[in-house]
């Protein structure tokens, strides 16, 4: 399974030397917000790597697919799931009923939060979008929380990469889960404590 991920990965990675990288990195980013395993963030980073210059319009492109893709994504749960939801049981990575019921406790507390949340850090995103539309989240709530974390997401990589260049792509990607959890944290955490104070 890991030496199949692995290809998948360089698989995903090759397309940042074509032609074709900004077309792969939509496709890529709208396919992984509902079944896709491979995340679009190493492409993403690669094109930026390429191309600093445009560093904020891949980040845009990544953004607009992924929060489409979720959409799709919700409808797929609220429209489709009993026909085809044993096949993402069966082949989609990180997708199980057990994650659906954990995912189920969350909205029902922390909607917003829950997808915010899900969109920013590595949590499976398509996890939160294929249950958003089964459960019936609010679909206006479902896609401002998908742009807000999306887009701050893949905005931050694209300014780190602009800012910073190469040395700074051997940190997001060594240590980005980590850093996706603790701003996730710090900023759901912040949010609450104004909440809390007035």
């Amino acid at each position: 399974m890991m030496k199949t991920m692995r290809r998948l990965y360089d698989w995903v990675l090759h397309w940042a030397q074509t032609p074709y990288g900004v077309a792969a990195l939509f496709i890529l980013a709208f396919a992984e917000s509902s079944f896709f395993p491979i995340p679009p963030d190493p492409l993403l980073i690669a094109l930026c790597l390429g191309a600093a210059a445009r560093s904020y319009r891949f980040a845009v492109v990544a953004t607009v697919a992924s929060v489409v893709g979720g959409m799709v994504g919700y409808l797929i749960g609220a429209g489709a799931w009993d026909l085809i939801g044993d096949w993402f049981f069966a082949y989609v990575p990180g997708v199980t009923p057990e994650a659906f019921e954990r995912v189920q406790g969350l909205y029902d507390e922390y909607d917003f939060w829950a997808v915010f949340l899900a969109g920013l850090t590595p949590i499976p995103y398509k996890v939160f979008t294929l249950s958003a539309g089964i459960f019936s989240i609010n679909f206006g709530v479902f896609v401002l929380a998908s742009v807000m974390s999306r887009g701050l997401r893949f905005f931050a990589v694209a300014a780190l990469i602009h800012h910073f260049g190469p040395p700074i792509s051997v940190f997001i990607d060594r240590y980005f889960d980590r850093l996706a959890w603790a701003f996730g944290v710090l900023l759901v955490g912040g949010f609450l404590l104004v909440k809390v104070l007035l």
